[in-house]
C-alpha cells in the first residue's frame, strides 16, 4: 500500500529539529504499518520496537525506572537484545497509551537525546492525551510532554490512496493534478471505483480483503470483525457507567444519518435522553477518533469556528466503509443503486465527502436557515472567504438550499458535488464526486 502519511513522516524525519512523533488516529486505520514500513525502507530495518500493550516487562520496567534517555536506552537494548545508536536507528514505541511514563519520557528524548528518532503510536491515543494531570496519582505515573513531541493524523485511506492499492496509479495522479479533460474522459470508469469505494471504505484491512480477491461477503466480515474490535475495546477501556451510553451513541450514528435532518438528536435515541448525560460519552468517542462533530454555523463568517453553535451538530464515524456494514447495507444495493440505496445514498455520501475534506486537511461545519427551510451540507473556510459544499449522491444538479445561500451570502463560488462530469460556470462550480478533494486545494488559493 502507499499512503500520504508515509510522505509526511519522511518529511518528519528530514527535519534538524524535529522532535519525538506521535502518529494519531482510531483503531486499525494502519499506525502499526506505517511504522514498520518506514523502519524497513527508510531505516534499512536498523529500528527497535516496543510494545507496551504486549511486553510487560517492559511496560513494568518503565514505571519504575529512572526517566533519563541513556538509562531508557540502556533498558530497551538489554531487553530487545538489539543495540541502539542514537543518529542510526530508529526507535519505534507502540501501544504507547499502556505507559503513562513512557508518554513522559518523550519530553526528556527530546531535550537529551534529540539526534535518536523516535516514533510512537496507540489504538486509542487520544483517550491517554485526554485525561486530565494534576492528582498525586497521575503525578506518579507521569504526565504529557507538551510541546516536546511532533504530531502526524492517520486517516483511514482516502479514494485516491484506494486507487493506489487497486494498481491504479495514473487515475490517482490524474486526481491530484486535477486534469479534468482526462477524468471527464473516464469518468464513469472513476465512478465505477467510487462505488466500491463506498462500500469497501477506507480501513487497510477491507482495502487489503477486497484488492486481494474482489469479494464483497469477505470484505464486509473484515469490516464487521474491526466493528466488534471496538467493541471490545469499549469493554476493555471505558468506565463501566459509560459503556452503556458509549455504545448507544455509537449504534445511533448510522440510524440518524440516514434521515432527512442529520442533525443528531439525542431524543431520538432514547425517550427522554439529553445531551449533557451523553457528553462524556461523545467525548469517548471522538478522543478514540471513531466520531467527528460537524457543527452549526451561522452566520457563516471567517473565521468560522468562532461561529459555531456546539449545541447542533451532525455526527459522523470515521469510515465510509463501516458505516455502510454497521447500517447492513448489502453490496448490491449500492452497486445496483436500488431503493435501498437510495433511502441511505445521502449518508454513504455525506460521509464519504467529510472524510475526502479531512484527509485534504479542512474541517467543515454545515450552514442551515433558522426557519429549516434550507441547509448547506458542508461550509469550508479557505484562505479569503467561506464557500458552501452541496452534496449530491446522484446526478441530480438541482440545488435549493444553496441557491437560497448564494442569495444570502453572496460566496465567490458554490461547489457542488455529484455524480456528473467537472463543469465551471460562473457562480457553481460543479465537481465529481470522485474528486472532492480538490476542493480543498481550490479554497485554499
Amino acid at each position: 500500500m502507499q499512503r500520504v502519511a508515509f510522505n509526511e513522516i519522511e518529511a518528519w524525519n528530514k527535519r534538524k529539529n524535529r522532535k519525538p512523533l506521535i502518529l494519531m488516529g482510531a483503531r486499525q486505520v494502519g499506525k502499526t504499518w506505517l511504522m514498520d514500513e518506514f523502519a524497513r525502507s527508510v531505516y534499512s530495518g536498523d529500528s527497535v520496537s516496543v510494545n507496551f500493550m504486549e511486553d510487560d516487562a517492559i511496560r513494568e520496567n518503565f514505571e519504575t525506572v529512572k526517566l533519563d534517555p541513556k538509562t531508557l536506552v540502556s533498558l530497551i537494548q538489554a531487553r530487545s537484545g538489539r543495540r541502539i545508536v542514537p543518529g542510526k536507528t530508529l526507535l519505534v514505541l507502540d501501544e504507547i497509551q499502556e505507559s503513562p511514563r513512557a508518554l513522559t519520557s518523550l519530553k526528556f528524548f527530546n531535550e537529551k537525546m534529540p539526534e535518536l528518532a523516535i516514533i510512537a503510536a496507540g489504538s486509542l491515543l487520544g483517550l491517554s492525551l485526554r485525561r486530565k494531570h494534576g492528582t498525586k496519582e497521575r503525578e506518579s505515573k507521569g504526565s504529557f510532554p507538551v510541546g516536546k513531541v511532533d504530531f502526524i493524523d492517520v486517516r483511514p485511506m482516502t479514494f485516491s490512496e484506494y486507487l493506489l492499492a487497486r494498481g491504479e496509479s495514473v487515475k490517482s495522479d490524474e486526481l491530484a493534478t486535477g486534469n479534468w479533460e482526462i477524468l471527464n474522459l473516464i469518468h464513469d470508469e472513476m465512478v465505477r471505483h467510487l462505488k466500491d469505494y463506498l462500500f469497501v471504505g477506507g480501513m487497510p484491512d477491507a482495502v487489503r480483503t477486497f484488492v486481494a480477491n474482489g469479494d464483497y461477503l469477505e470484505t464486509r466480515r473484515t469490516q464487521k470483525s474491526i466493528l466488534k474490535a471496538y467493541d471490545k475495546d469499549f469493554v476493555k477501556h471505558a468506565e463501566p457507567s459509560l459503556l452503556p451510553r458509549i455504545r448507544l451513541l455509537w449504534n445511533n450514528v448510522s440510524a440518524q444519518l440516514g434521515k432527512p435532518n442529520k442533525k443528531f438528536i439525542y431524543k431520538a435515541m432514547k425517550e427522554g435522553a439529553r445531551g449533557r448525560s451523553y457528553e462524556d460519552a461523545l467525548q469517548w468517542l471522538d478522543d478514540a477518533g471513531m466520531v467527528h462533530q460537524v457543527f452549526r454555523a451561522d452566520p457563516p463568517r471567517m473565521p468560522l469556528k468562532s461561529y459555531e453553535d456546539f449545541s447542533a451538530f451532525k455526527l459522523y464515524m470515521h469510515d465510509v466503509g463501516l458505516l455502510g456494514a454497521m447500517s447492513g447495507l448489502p453490496a448490491s444495493a449500492l452497486l445496483e443503486l436500488n431503493s435501498i440505496f437510495t433511502n441511505f445514498k445521502g449518508a454513504l455520501t455525506e460521509q464519504y465527502v467529510l472524510q475526502e475534506l479531512l484527509a485534504a486537511g479542512v474541517s467543515p461545519s454545515y450552514w442551515a436557515a433558522e426557519r429549516g427551510d434550507a441547509e448547506v451540507d458542508f461550509i469550508v473556510q479557505g484562505s479569503k472567504a467561506v464557500f458552501p459544499v452541496e452534496v449530491k449522491a446522484e446526478r441530480n444538479l438541482k440545488a435549493k438550499s444553496l441557491k437560497t445561500y448564494r442569495e444570502f451570502f453572496k460566496p465567490p463560488v458554490c461547489y457542488r458535488t455529484s455524480l456528473s462530469e467537472y463543469a465551471a460556470g460562473r457562480l457553481t462550480r460543479d465537481i465529481p464526486l470522485y474528486a472532492v478533494a480538490r476542493i480543498a486545494e481550490e479554497v485554499r488559493k
